[in-house]
Parts: C-alpha cells; sequence; structure tokens
C-alpha cells in the first residue's frame, strides 16, 4: 500500500490516540486514508467515514488488504453515531478529524475546489445537490456577501459580490478567480491571493463545513467510550474556534468569572477531561508539507460523565 499523500500532524495524532492494539478507532475523514493507514499499524480496527465516493472507492483496496480490521462507510461524519449504531459498533476507542478540504480534492482541478487549476466551479464533496456554479448564478448579491463575509472573512465581500453577479454566467475555477482578483486590485507580487478567501467561504457553505463538524464533535461525544480520544486538527480559526470551545464547555475549562461578572455554573458534570495542549506543525514538517502551515491539533480523553446534549453549555 503506498500512500498518496501524508496527512498532516501524523506522528502528533497517532500519539494522542494513544492507540492500544484491537482497540476500535473511527477516522471520520478518511480521505486518502493516511490516518487510518498509521491506526491499522498501531493495531486498532478502524471505520473509516468519508462522504466523497471517490475517496470510499479508492480505499477499497486498503480495506481488501486489512484483513477485516478496515471497514469503509460513504456518510458525512455527522452521521457516525447511526452508522456505527447500524454495525453494533457502539461504543469507540477513538475519533480523529481532520477538517477542510481533502488533498486530493484540492489537486483534482475537475473537481472545482482551487483555482490553482483551472476546472468547472464544483466544490461538492459529496457530489451531489447544488455546486457553486448553481449557488454563484442564481444567488442574489447580498446573499453571496454574505457568505463571503461569514466564511472567507473576507472585509471587501460586497465588492465581490458586486462583481461575481455582473460577472455571470460563471462557468470555471479561473472565470470566477479573476473576477475577484480584477474586483480587489491584486497584483501578481501580491503576497496572497485575495481568491483563497472566496473559494474557501464557497466551499464552507456549499458543504455545510461548520453545521457538520458542530454535528460531528456531539456525535462524537456520544459514541466515545470512557477514557475514548477525540482528535481533531482542523485548518482556519473558524474550525478552531468551535473545537476550543467545544471542549473548553465538555472539560468545565470555562474562564473564571469576575466579580462584576460571575462565572456561569454548567449543570453536568464534564464529559472530558480538560485537552491536551494544542499542536501545531514544526518547521520540518511545514518545509516537507506547506498545507501544514495551518493546522492544529487539539486532543481530549472522554469522560465516564453522560454526554451533554446538543448546544448544550
Amino acid at each position: 500500500m503506498t500512500a498518496p499523500h501524508t496527512p498532516v500532524l501524523l506522528a502528533e495524532v497517532i500519539a494522542g490516540l494513544a492507540i492500544t492494539p484491537g482497540e476500535r478507532h473511527v477516522d471520520a475523514t478518511f480521505g486518502a486514508g493516511g490516518y487510518t493507514r498509521a491506526m491499522l499499524e498501531a493495531g486498532a480496527r478502524v471505520i473509516g467515514f468519508d462522504r466523497d465516493p471517490h475517496a470510499i472507492r479508492d480505499g477499497q483496496a486498503m480495506a481488501a488488504a486489512s484483513d477485516g480490521a478496515l471497514i469503509l462507510v460513504e456518510s458525512p461524519f455527522s452521521a457516525l453515531e447511526s452508522e456505527l449504531a447500524a454495525r453494533d459498533a457502539v461504543p469507540v476507542d477513538g475519533v480523529t478529524m481532520d477538517i477542510g478540504v481533502s488533498s486530493m480534492q484540492l489537486d483534482q482541478p475537475e473537481r472545482g475546489f482551487s483555482f490553482r487549476g483551472d476546472g468547472p466551479l464544483d466544490m461538492r464533496m459529496s457530489q451531489a445537490g447544488e455546486s457553486a456554479a448553481d449557488f454563484l448564478n442564481t444567488a442574489d448579491e447580498e446573499a453571496i456577501a454574505d457568505v463571503l463575509y461569514r466564511y472567507g472573512e473576507e472585509p471587501r465581500s460586497r465588492r465581490v459580490a458586486r462583481a461575481i453577479v455582473a460577472a455571470r454566467p460563471l462557468a470555471r475555477t479561473g472565470e470566477l478567480a479573476s473576477v475577484v482578483r480584477r474586483s480587489l486590485g491584486y497584483k501578481p507580487h501580491d503576497k496572497k491571493d485575495p481568491a483563497t478567501r472566496t473559494f474557501q467561504a464557497i466551499r464552507i457553505h456549499l458543504n455545510r463545513e461548520l453545521d457538520e463538524l458542530v454535528d460531528g464533535l456531539a456525535a462524537a461525544e456520544r459514541v466515545l467510550a470512557p477514557g475514548g480520544r477525540l482528535a481533531v486538527v482542523t485548518f482556519h480559526s473558524l474550525e478552531d474556534r468551535l473545537v476550543k470551545r467545544f471542549f473548553r464547555e465538555r472539560s468545565g475549562s470555562e474562564p473564571a468569572g469576575s466579580r462584576h461578572r460571575p462565572a456561569a455554573l454548567s449543570p453536568r458534570p464534564p464529559s472530558f477531561e480538560q485537552p491536551a495542549r494544542a499542536v501545531r506543525a514544526g518547521e520540518d514538517e511545514i518545509a516537507r508539507n506547506p498545507r501544514a502551515r495551518s493546522a492544529t491539533l487539539r486532543v481530549a480523553r472522554r469522560t465516564a460523565a453522560a454526554p451533554w446534549g446538543q448546544g448544550e453549555n
């Protein structure tokens, strides 16, 4: 089995999972199978989830070679509780999530996730539902601006949205990138291409990535056995804020209050121990894999307390 790419913070994720041979683990974002391969080598039995049918198709060779230790499930990880229950596979000893678009998806221009290679405006992880072209060619200017501001943190979202509407119909990633660059006065020597924020925003919106993350964290809490480990790798601040807040609330690590604003007392015992310190890639890994530059890993261990309700704090 050869790996198409090396997942970020691989050694740190596996160390955080502290796998004992025979344990049952979930790779909630199977992708190219990099974390799963390391989990299998550590002696775990793995259930790998991915909503991208190409990832599941390409992982069949690994599953066939695993002698039954790997099961692949085509599903978003927000549904992992029901999917595991259907396979009589609850509880589990570890859940790993690598959030956002995968390297495979970015490297395939025909999937439309990146402006670095021209392709159709698609960006659908599940390859079903509304495409980027559908959204950009039918949504009103205000809705597009809101998406760019909320999910891309684009400070000039209204200007970009106005340019997109004026340039309709858009069909290719190269067209969209050119519209964004022209609207923001981009020059080739500028440090960062402003199309990055627009592509990120549209991708997150179409794939409900932040909603998936919230639902997936809550599902992981429900399926983990006492002592089970949850490891989450994020790639931008919007994702990391959600994970950080989830662990802070569930571990009872909310900041202390003051005499002017007393801390709210949680009605529930902590469902996670205090998380380990966040881990980021070192210079050596970033030199080998520039995509690791923005990665953050957070790991926490489940307690024996009952899971909290969705959105409860």
